[in-house]
């Protein structure tokens, strides 16, 4: 699909205002109603790329950006890979089940009405402002817009649920401490909750800031495959370079795995996106970048060691 139909500037900009002929919307799979996809693409998002970091632990393929040595995995965290996994997908199945619910409440979505509220925009601006631009706005921006505003509305509902289960000592022991079970975070435990606290806090969350800045069904496909992974990447346990995740946000794999240490369980409760909730608070811990470089050192020279046990291994192998 082309980034400008030029056939609908061209009805957009005619002196009649285009008929309303109202059809089922096209969905962005054929086959797949958007609605359902919403639930689907988040769920693969999560399993694929929790994969991806999993095999690069494995296979130790990028231990030189590692947060902790990976023996600190195994020794610190209080709870078992295959308890993890077994957690993940009961959320999963529950965070399903409501989408599912939601999807047949929700109104099918209909097409055939934008042209007109696109005429009526253009003879409501000046002249001078481009048809394209208009065009550009309505289909692209404004969605855009409606994604950082439910952004927003997600980081807000998260902060305040997640302060309070710090917070309150039954709730802590009741329901967030099974996610602080794991010390040194990976990919796979980023959904490791309680599955309450679960529902809560994800679940309730996302669908909130979808209800509150009306978002299609395509639109509530990224935001939901967008967060999921995000959310993945911040307890991927890298601090990675590339990462387009770790620079663009503040509110990163650093930023996230100082909340998880015993020293910062106090600290950083923003997640998963930005940080302003935290500074507005005065709940940011502020030696992140000091913690980082410590963090680099241990990395660089448990590097040195990985690097310098393999050349062993390989001259073992060919002698």
């Amino acid at each position: 699909m082309p980034l400008i139909d030029y056939s609908d500037i061209a009805k957009i900009e005619a002196p009649i205002r285009p008929h309303v002929a109202y059809f089922l919307k096209q969905n962005l799979i054929e086959g797949i109603p958007d609605g359902l996809l919403a639930l689907i693409a988040p769920i693969v998002a999560y399993w694929v790329y929790s994969i991806i970091f999993h095999i690069i632990d494995v296979y130790q393929l990028l231990e030189a950006y590692r947060i902790h040595p990976s023996e600190e995995q195994l020794s610190l965290n209080k709870v078992t890979f295959a308890v993890v996994i077994r957690d993940v997908i009961f959320q999963h199945i529950i965070q399903s089940i409501t989408g599912f619910v939601m999807y047949k409440i929700d109104p099918t979505p209909v097409s055939g009405y934008e042209n007109a509220q696109l005429w009526d925009i253009r003879h409501l601006l000046p002249s001078y402002i481009p048809t394209t631009f208009i065009y550009i706005g309505y289909w692209y921006i404004f969605s855009l817009l409606k994604c950082i505003v439910a952004f927003i509305i997600i980081d807000t509902w998260q902060f305040f649920l997640h302060k309070l289960m710090h917070q309150n000592k039954y709730l802590y022991r009741k329901f967030h401490s099974r996610h602080h079970q794991l010390y040194v975070p990976y990919a796979f435990g980023a959904l490791f909750n309680n599955p309450v606290e679960g529902f809560l806090l994800d679940t309730i969350g996302a669908g909130i800031a979808a209800i509150v800045t009306q978002l299609s069904p395509r639109e509530s496909v990224f935001l939901f495959t967008f967060s999921t992974l995000k959310t993945v990447d911040d307890h991927c346990g890298y601090s990675l370079p590339w990462d387009l995740f770790q620079r663009i946000f503040p509110n990163n794999s650093i930023y996230h795995d100082i909340h998880h240490q015993r020293f910062g369980i106090k600290y950083n409760f923003s997640q998963p996106f930005f940080t302003f909730w935290d500074s507005l608070f005065g709940t940011t811990y502020h030696g992140i970048d000091a913690y980082r470089e410590k963090q680099k050192e241990i990395t660089i020279e448990k590097y040195r060691q990985f690097l310098k046990e393999r050349k062993e291994k390989a001259t073992a192998k060919t002698k």
